[in-house]
């Protein structure tokens, strides 16, 4: 069987599941739905896509007879619920970007349709689908480290990472996308979830905008970094980051390619003097918090911390499991553990290569995300996927409580 796949959605993210879909070998990309001609018609040439088989908007795309198997919806995150239900409804497999929905009727509103239609269902939380992950939940199932007491988890952003993506990039601001925590975040909150296999019971949460404000705009600075006299001493610097990217087919497609797409160093900077990215950090109209720390307690008595922050480099997440038994600290790479009794250590290396952001496919991520949803619509079974649209939910849940939390100063019970 070779699965059929439509997307919906051909920036970034649609393009790397459809690569990864044809490069598994099973599925073949049939439509392109975009409303950007030339987005749309970069992925329709790249899979070898008719004309009829390219439509201006999801809209288009449901109006025809049924022509796929599955959709990958990787739009906008406020463009995700109309799409998941509508194609719900028709019989289609779903597998959708991350998150779910910016507020919670839309999510809930998502997992009734697609329940209602019994259809494979897969939310983008890729950091299930890698081998470290893999190893990491053998290793907390298995009891090596007796129960569980508590677990401290890290997501280092990156210093470039935020300021393209959050400060000056599609993400910057909650009105339009959604909190940090929310279009982030939401990984981190479901792999702590799934990791521990246990109900969350209460959230509190602390975190703000601390640096990325026009208040910490050093003196003299421009309001574009081509013509900003501090510039080349700033760690948050347009021209360094973009120019930097040329000559890198993976930097040119990210985080280049959302810049321009003219990979020249004239097409960088008439970008950096027209566009969006070349704005001043300090002077763009972003408003999510550049820290945030959540804490958790579980039934069972475990309790969670997680900190995001922008201040770091971009690497993989950092986890600490403290168990009775045993102590594991994992790194996206390898897991070390410290055996109580007898005091001895010990190094898992998953042979995870790959580096963390999303031009390496999130540390094999991606990769392993297409391929549990290829077997499970193969299959015609959620099973491969490991979770279905009420575990998507959960993790989102804890999300919005966790910005009630933050925002209201108190504890949410859950």
């Amino acid at each position: 069987m070779t699965v059929k796949l439509a997307v919906i959605g051909a920036g970034a993210r649609g393009q790397i599941y459809a690569r990864a879909a044809a490069a598994d070998g099973r599925a073949r990309i049939v439509a392109v739905a975009d409303p950007d001609p030339a987005r749309r018609d970069a992925l329709a040439h790249e899979h070898g896509l008719p004309e009829q088989a390219r439509f201006t908007g999801w809209e288009e795309l449901a109006a025809v007879p049924r022509l796929a198997d599955a959709v990958v919806i990787a739009t906008q995150d406020r463009l995700h619920a109309g799409p998941a239900v509508a194609f719900a409804g028709l019989g289609y497999a779903v597998l959708l970007e991350k998150p779910m929905a910016p507020t919670e009727p839309e999510a809930r509103r998502i997992v009734e349709a697609v329940e209602r239609a019994g259809v494979v269902f897969a939310l983008a939380h890729v950091m299930r689908y890698t081998a470290y992950t893999r190893e990491f939940k053998q290793l907390v199932d298995g009891g090596r480290l007796g129960a569980i007491s508590s677990v401290q988890h890290l997501e280092p952003v990156g210093w470039w990472h935020m300021a393209h993506s959050f400060v000056r990039g599609n993400w910057r601001n909650t009105a339009q996308s959604g909190p940090m925590l929310l279009t982030k975040s939401c990984h981190d909150l479901d792999w702590l979830l799934y990791l521990l296999g246990d109900e969350p019971i209460g959230v509190a949460s602390f975190g703000s905008l601390t640096h990325f404000r026009p208040e910490s705009r050093p003196p003299g600075a421009g309001s574009r970094c081509v013509s900003c006299a501090v510039e080349p001493a700033c760690p948050y610097s347009a021209k360094r980051l973009y120019l930097g990217c040329l000559g890198d087919p993976d930097q040119e497609f990210w985080p280049l390619g959302p810049v321009t797409s003219d990979a020249t160093t004239a097409g960088v900077m008439r970008a950096l003097e027209q566009g969006p990215y070349g704005r001043c950090v300090y002077t763009c109209d972003n408003d999510v918090v550049d820290q945030q720390v959540v804490m958790l307690e579980f039934a069972g008595g475990t309790t969670a911390s997680f900190t995001m922050t922008a201040f770091t480099p971009l690497e993989h997440r950092k986890t600490r499991v403290f168990g009775t038994h045993g102590f594991a600290e994992g790194d996206g790479r390898s897991i070390r553990i410290v055996d109580f009794t007898t005091g001895a250590e010990e190094r898992i290396d998953t042979a995870t290569r790959a580096g963390a952001s999303l031009a390496d496919g999130h540390g094999g991520g991606d990769a392993g995300l297409i391929k549990a949803f290829i077997d499970a619509v193969e299959a015609g079974d959620q099973a491969p996927l490991g979770a279905g649209p009420a575990e998507a939910l959960a993790g989102h849940l804890v999300v919005w409580a966790a910005e009630r939390a933050r925002a209201s100063r108190t504890v949410q019970a859950l």
